[in-house]
């Protein structure tokens, strides 16, 4: 008997300590290091008062119930350093100058992308993630830093599923979070230092505030984790977008039934000329501007409520209220129709070999114009690019995300939807169906199309949005249009040296893999550095401590397809096998397409005359 008490004994302590290793790692990351550049350069895409509307012009977002102070006070699970310090917050990927100071618009002084806001009639202030946060860039190359505003973000931010090597800023900020609460000690700090002289009043209610925020972080954790809704580890610069919006938006709001495996994870794409694209999306799924920033501000956590206090659902004028800023929404999108693609910086990247690049540019013409160069037209004074959507079948690329939009399907009947209401929304969908929308079996682009359609009205009348200044606000007048393709977009490539890593799930890490054979393409490479490789326009691959692994064998993962061989075309095979001295040519000519430098190529017609 005390053998087998003994033995239970030590299981015990075992497990113990098992558990208390598994805790410290929850709480205590495996990050990458961070060393600041020596200088920040920013390109001439924007003038500095757009950059800053930009970077810091709030969209509505709420990140759970976290105040804007509450973030700033926060300190790390084993220490009495702040949580939002900018060169730890640098470490998760979110981008700072090292220069910067606190202003106006960023009186935390914190990253790209973290804004502040008010909600009509309350005092208190949000933490608000903007788009801006996960489509700004950079690269860095000998020690210098190149800022690529409205590109591709390399943070790790979106999950909170607990894991041994952590990394993620959700993981983080929840383990910080809960140290807070639950040590007396950091709890009086944090609040003593966000209360100031109001601290004896308004102590009691801070705690039972912050309370109910960490509970929903950890109920999210929590339900993330044990069904296993995000199997494939997004890792840097890389979220499953949709999947993550009808799981908020469908499952958390309406009923766990709900609930989707979301398992094909999509870079972050550059944002410069979209407003022109006849779609967007990387499936070509959504056409007007207004509906797909609100899908966003959604996805990223801004409030949506479809029941009333009771639990019966909202109907008529009461749907849909939401935490939504749709003048703000409208603010960045102006803004960003202000921005340039970027151009290659010779004195920083090295400069481009002319004759070469004219090489490529017929190379160009002959192997990527064809998907790349899309027809104009003009629209209300708007120039309309009307983008090619190549079936997976024809492209050949890891075809988890456009399946899972075509395929998942959502019961929103708990909503009591009106047919003769939905039609009269701004929704288009294509094609028009020819028999009534099945409620207990609707996808996930047309219910948040009625979705955001709701939400949008709400908001346009609670801002006093005039039915003159709508289309405008809209978006060129465009209804919220809706396809459902098993396609991916071949967006044109002005400034793409500068959006790595490439294909949709970032699966190639350089342009001159992407011109290569899936066979010469690495199975495995390392991500999370910032650190530019100029000759083959990606980012540097080698391993570093605490890098993220990107292992292309997993689902959501692969890198097949966009495959330049020698074979029959189709299934991927969408090109002739370009010899290396051809990859080479198109590389430099892909630096200076769309830019200043591109007219300045030599005539290569004129000298074979000669």
């Amino acid at each position: 008997m005390r053998l087998i008490f003994r033995l239970l004994m030590l299981i015990a302590v075992l497990l113990g300590l098992g558990l208390a290793v598994v805790l410290y790692y929850v709480a205590n990351p495996k990050l990458p290091a961070w060393s600041p550049a020596q200088q920040v350069n920013y390109l001439e895409q924007w003038s500095a008062a757009d950059r800053q509307a930009y970077y810091f012009t709030p969209q509505g977002t709420q990140v759970k119930g976290l105040r804007y102070d509450w973030f700033n006070a926060l300190e790390l699970p084993f220490s009495q350093k702040r949580f939002a310090a900018p060169e730890y917050l640098a470490r998760f990927g979110f981008l700072i100058d090292p220069s910067q100071k606190a202003t106006p618009n960023n009186p935390g002084n914190l990253p790209v992308g973290f804004a502040r806001h008010q909600n009509p009639g309350s005092q208190d202030e949000f933490l608000d993630i903007t788009c801006a946060a996960c489509h700004t860039g950079e690269l860095r190359f000998n020690g210098q830093a190149v800022r690529i505003d409205g590109g591709s973000a390399q943070h790790v931010l979106p999950s909170s599923v607990p894991t041994l090597r952590g990394g993620s800023f959700g993981q983080a900020l929840v383990a910080s979070l809960t140290s807070t609460y639950y040590n007396p000690w950091k709890f009086e700090r944090f609040a003593r230092n966000v209360l100031g002289q109001d601290y004896e009043a308004r102590h009691q209610q801070l705690r039972q505030d912050f309370k109910v925020s960490l509970d929903t972080f950890l109920k999210v954790a929590w339900n993330d984790t044990h069904r296993g809704l995000y199997p494939t580890e997004e890792g840097p610069g890389r979220t499953d977008a949709f999947g993550r919006i009808a799981n908020a938006s469908f499952g958390d709001a309406i009923s766990p039934a709900n609930y989707r495996v979301a398992n094909a994870p999509v870079d972050y794409p550059q944002l410069w000329d979209m407003w022109t694209f006849d779609w967007v999306q990387w499936n070509g799924s959504a056409q007007q501007p207004m509906a797909r920033n609100i899908g966003e501000a959604l996805g990223v956590g801004a409030t949506l409520n479809f029941f009333d206090s009771s639990g019966q659902p909202l109907k008529g004028d009461d749907r849909y209220p939401s935490s939504v800023r749709v003048r703000d929404l409208h603010r960045i999108e102006e803004t960003l129709q202000r921005l340039k693609p970027p151009a290659w910086p010779e004195a920083l990247l090295g400069n481009i070999d002319k004759p070469l690049a004219a090489k490529g540019r017929e190379l160009f013409a002959e192997n990527c114009a064809g998907c790349h160069v899309p027809r104009v037209t003009q629209s209300d004074g708007r120039p309309v690019q009307h983008l090619k959507l190549l079936p997976v079948g024809v492209i050949g690329t890891d075809p988890g995300a456009a399946n899972n939009i075509a395929d998942h399907r959502f019961d929103l009947t708990a909503l009591q939807w009106d047919p003769a209401e939905l039609a009269q929304l701004d929704v288009q969908l294509h094609p028009t169906p020819t028999e009534p929308l099945d409620m207990s079996q609707l996808s996930v682009a047309k219910g948040l199309a009625y979705v955001t359609a709701f939400v949008g009205n709400q908001a346009y009348r609670e801002a006093n949005v005039t039915p003159a200044e709508r289309p405008n606000l809209d978006g060129f007048g465009l209804p919220i249009g809706v396809q459902e393709l098993r396609s991916y977009k071949a967006r044109p490539l002005a400034g793409v040296w500068a959006t790595p890593p490439f294909l949709h799930n970032g699966s190639v890490p350089s342009i001159y893999q992407l011109l290569s054979p899936q066979s010469e393409r690495a199975p495995t490479f390392y991500k999370g550095t910032f650190e530019y490789d100029p000759k083959h326009l990606g980012y540097r691959t080698e391993a570093f401590t605490n890098g993220f692994v990107f292992d292309t064998r997993i689902t959501g993962n692969h890198n097949s397809g966009h495959e330049f061989r020698a074979g029959e075309r189709g299934n991927g095979v969408i090109g002739r096998l370009l010899q290396p001295e051809e990859r080479w040519a198109l590389l430099e000519y892909l630096k200076v397409l769309g830019g200043p430098m591109e007219s300045q190529l030599p005539d290569r017609r004129l000298s074979q005359k000669d």
